[in-house]
């Protein structure tokens, strides 16, 4: 049980494909009304989602896994295989992730509030029976049993994967531990289940806006005028389309800092005192297993093994940025003293988007917002669907009227070009709107594994929140941060669509966490490539490719701000670090907010916007903790990856295909470092990690 059930924690022109068509090979389902009950490859009608199909779904589900497991107990001693005892428990997984997996989904992004409260006691009632499910004796017996037989003990490749990370994954359940020890485990995970989705849920419920005046908006274009006007008032949420024009462009700097002070203060009502519960009982899941902190527990299993290398890692990282870092620091002061007129010594958070911005017009030429013009949404789908089918062998059809969650999503399947064999469907959700999932992020919802009725295709969302378009006016995306986005989220999906792999514990993204960015970090290097860009960099009116002039300086400041951007990394990564392993391990009687400006300060050169607390909505504390610093730490693979790439083309489909078939498609059935020094075919370093940064 390496892999928990629980989720964390986003070609050439599109055809058109009728539902019906792209359904008419799937087997027919179980003969109920339940939208969530479908049978082998069948598509869920998320368009007849009601709230109250959610507990009847769930518990059907419940009720066929609870016998799969009846089934499991009662083999008798000497009729155990790996068939009926290790597969079956991998099966049990897969029924229940075909409702926990969508249900979770309609928790974070269904319109109706009562699908989404049904949702998320689902989820919680799923939790809990899968910890039942992971600290069940008998069925630990059952495995145990097996692993003394022959058959055990010559198990090879994906079969021999599976019984290890399953017979290893119940032992780290506490298995050895006295009964009593393990219902405290029990009732521990269970209280983890319920704050998890508590600490969540303040974040992705919470919303405010900040109201401003003309004279506030000055800077700002005419477009964001008209979408934020509410009569002779401009009314500014903290989404992120809204908030990242206004911080950039505004030319009121009382009004930055009042909408930084509103977007830093997210959950701060609710989170800031239920951090410190969180994180003292995570700890206290490890200490019953006889870890000293819940990172020592965690990183026992991960690729640095113990808390001591992943702090190695991140001061050596953060000694590496600081000479750049010092270097983007002095470009602000000094702009920022000669636009007040004044020896300027501090740059502060309200401020440091807004200099950015000027660096860029000023030493590259750089106007967002114009270069936004090429980056139309639809645009860069369909540049990400040409390169991937071009380098990863892939092809993408939309489909016409299916069945989703709100008006705005739309399904597309997914195809081997060469074959012409059916991967997976995916589904998009990419504009902001109330109780809504509030950033970007890839979600699941049916994973591939091979069953007694063929190969069952990975299902997935993305779910991101960009500008929508009104209007005449398109959805454009800002390059370094949206359209990077988009694709790296994208690469999550595609991680999932290609897997090849037998087992749902290995399927798709069911890789190491610490891992699990690499596949997706390194389809953001498209983005910055010149003959990538050229595919699809096209202007929304005129349809003129993006000008060579414009597109040099924009790949000339690829790094203006590089030793910045990663510096937050490694500040995120060591302030949940510090939680999970130091902070809380002995009574220093430092707060958390107290703790989270010392690791600022210790790291990053701008100040932060007083009176906020920005860890209140620091989504990650939960579904990734102690496990943050993945996302720098898997960045130094993707970047070497990438470098195979570089020196034998970027856009070379020999290369693509053996990445897709050698890296992405067996997901984790084997070890990720395996998988990425097979690729490169030596062992991995973090030179071209260095020069992606500019060091």
């Amino acid at each position: 049980m390496k892999q928990s059930l629980m989720l964390v924690s986003v070609l050439l022109l599109i055809g058109c494909l009728p539902l019906q068509q792209a359904m008419d090979t799937a087997p027919a389902g179980e003969m109920t009304d339940n939208p969530f009950i479908h049978g082998f490859n069948e598509i869920i009608p998320f368009a007849e989602v009601r709230a109250e199909d959610i507990p009847e779904a769930t518990d059907l589900t419940l009720e066929k896994a609870q016998g799969m497991l009846d089934d499991i107990i009662a083999i008798k001693d000497g009729d155990h295989t790996f068939a009926n005892t290790i597969v079956a428990i991998d099966d049990i997984s897969y029924e229940l992730a075909k409702v926990w997996y969508p249900v979770y989904l309609m928790g974070s992004v269904h319109p109706e509030e009562a699908v989404r409260n049904n949702a998320d006691s689902a989820v919680l009632k799923f939790s809990a029976w899968e910890t039942d499910f992971s600290l069940n004796e008998d069925l630990f017996n059952a495995v145990e049993t097996f692993a003394t037989t022959e058959a055990a003990k010559v198990l090879t490749g994906e079969d021999k994967v599976l019984f290890d990370d399953t017979y290893e994954g119940f032992l780290r359940q506490g298995f050895g531990l006295p009964k009593e020890k393990r219902d405290e485990i029990k009732k521990v995970r269970n209280e983890l289940s319920k704050i998890g989705q508590d600490f969540s849920n303040n974040i992705s419920n919470y919303t405010d806006t900040l109201v401003v005046t003309e004279a506030q908006m000055d800077g700002t274009p005419q477009w964001y005028k008209d979408a934020y006007r509410h009569g002779d008032v401009y009314k500014i949420d903290i989404s992120y389309p809204a908030r990242r024009t206004f911080m950039q462009l505004s030319t009121d700097a009382d009004a930055r800092k009042a909408l930084s002070e509103k977007f830093l203060n997210r959950a701060a009502d609710s989170n800031v005192e239920l951090i410190p519960t969180m994180v003292e009982t995570r700890h206290k899941l490890a200490r019953i297993l006889g870890y000293d902190s819940y990172a020592d527990y965690l990183l026992e299993e991960r690729m640095p093994k113990n808390p001591e290398t992943v702090w190695t890692f991140e001061k050596e990282l953060n000694a590496a940025l600081k000479e750049k870092l010092m270097a983007e620091k002095q470009e602000l002061l000094e702009l920022k003293s000669r636009l007040s007129g004044k020896k300027e010594k501090e740059v502060n958070y309200w401020e440091l988007h807004f200099l950015e911005n000027i660096v860029g017009e000023e030493k590259y030429s750089l106007n967002e917002e114009e270069i936004a013009e090429y980056f139309e949404l639809t645009a860069v789908r369909d540049g990400f669907f040409a390169i991937t089918q071009k380098v990863f062998g892939l092809n993408f059809k939309q489909i016409e009227n299916p069945s989703v969650w709100h008006e705005d999503v739309t399904m597309y399947e997914v195809f081997d070009s060469a074959s012409g064999k059916r991967l997976g469907y995916f589904y998009l959700d990419l504009f902001p709107r109330e109780n809504k999932y509030n950033h970007a992020a890839h979600f699941g919802i049916n994973k591939g594994k091979q069953t007694k009725d063929g190969y069952q295709y990975p299902v997935a969302s993305l779910v991101c929140n960009f500008t929508k378009p009104e209007g005449d006016k398109p959805s454009l995306l800002k390059h370094k941060s949206e359209v990077a986005t988009f694709f790296h989220e994208f690469g999550h999906l595609i991680h999932g669509m290609v897997t090849t792999a037998k087992y749902f514990a290995h399927s798709g993204t069911s890789v190491d966490r610490d891992f699990v960015e690499a596949p997706s970090q390194i389809f953001e290097n498209w983005v910055w490539d010149k003959e990538s860009l050229q595919i699809f960099a096209k202007h929304y009116e005129t349809g003129e490719a993006i000008p060579d002039a414009l597109l040099e300086s924009m790949l000339a400041a690829k790094n203006m701000t590089s030793g910045g951007d990663m510096a937050f990394q490694v500040f995120l990564g060591t302030q949940d670090l510090t939680l999970y392993d130091t902070w809380g391990k002995e009574d220093t009687g430092e707060s958390l907010l107290e703790m989270s400006r010392r690791v600022h300060k210790d790291i990053l050169y701008w100040n932060e916007t007083p009176n906020t607390a920005r860890i209140a909505s620091f989504g990650h504390l939960n579904g990734y903790a102690a496990s943050y610093y993945g996302y720098a730490w898997a960045e130094v693979f993707a970047q070497d990856m990438f470098s195979v790439f570089e020196r034998d083309g970027v856009l070379n489909p020999e290369v693509g295909m053996r990445f897709r078939n050698d890296v992405l498609a067996p997901g984790g059935s084997k070890e990720a470092l395996d998988l990425v020094e097979g690729f490169l075919g030596r062992k991995s370093n973090n030179e071209a990690f260095k020069r992606s940064l500019g060091l």
